[in-house]
C-alpha cells in the first residue's frame, strides 16, 4: 500500500518533539494542512487527543485498520483499541 505524504486517519505516527518524543502514537483527526489530533490510549486517551504540529510527526507507512473503521463506524475508539493496536505495531517494528 503506497502511503500519501498527507496524515490520514488512523495511521501510525512517531512522536518527534515534545514530552511524549519517541513514543507512538495514532491519527484521530486531521485539523488543516499542519495540525492533527493524535492519541496512544495511554498517556493521550480517546477523549484527551493531542494536537500536533505534523512536522513534528514521523509518519509511519502503515494504517490500523481496527482503529480507521472504528472510527469511521462509531466516531470514537477505546482506549485499549488504541493501546492494542500501537503495541502490535512496534511490536511488529522490533520495538
Amino acid at each position: 500500500m503506497i502511503m500519501d505524504a498527507r496524515p490520514q486517519i488512523g495511521q501510525f505516527v512517531k512522536v518527534l518533539r515534545g514530552k511524549d518524543e519517541e513514543s507512538y502514537a495514532v491519527i484521530l483527526a486531521i485539523i488543516d494542512e499542519r495540525f492533527v489530533m493524535i492519541a496512544d490510549g495511554h498517556k493521550r486517551r480517546f477523549d484527551q487527543p493531542k494536537k500536533k504540529n505534523v512536522l513534528h510527526l514521523e509518519l509511519q507507512p502503515a494504517i490500523s485498520p481496527e482503529v480507521s473503521s472504528s472510527l469511521q463506524e462509531t466516531g470514537r475508539v477505546t482506549n485499549a483499541k488504541l493501546r492494542y493496536a500501537i503495541q502490535k505495531f512496534a511490536h511488529a517494528k522490533g520495538e
